[in-house]
């Protein structure tokens, strides 16, 4: 599976990846993974994002 890495790392004072909503262990992780587990990472990281953006705005134009 293709990595989620939009090359726009930043990570947050949790260190969550604010370009991919990953958070730094699942990046880390992710090459090792197994295809369940980076779609869970994948899950994970869709949730983190939607959170986001309803507490900061943002979301696709």
């Amino acid at each position: 599976m293709k990595s989620p890495c939009v090359r726009n790392c930043c990570l947050d004072a949790d260190d969550i990846c604010l370009g991919c909503f990953r958070s730094l262990e699942e990046i880390v992780r992710w090459a090792s993974a197994t295809e369940n587990e980076q779609q869970r990472i994948l899950a994970n990281a869709e949730r983190r994002r939607e959170e986001h953006d309803q507490r900061f705005g943002g979301g696709k134009p």
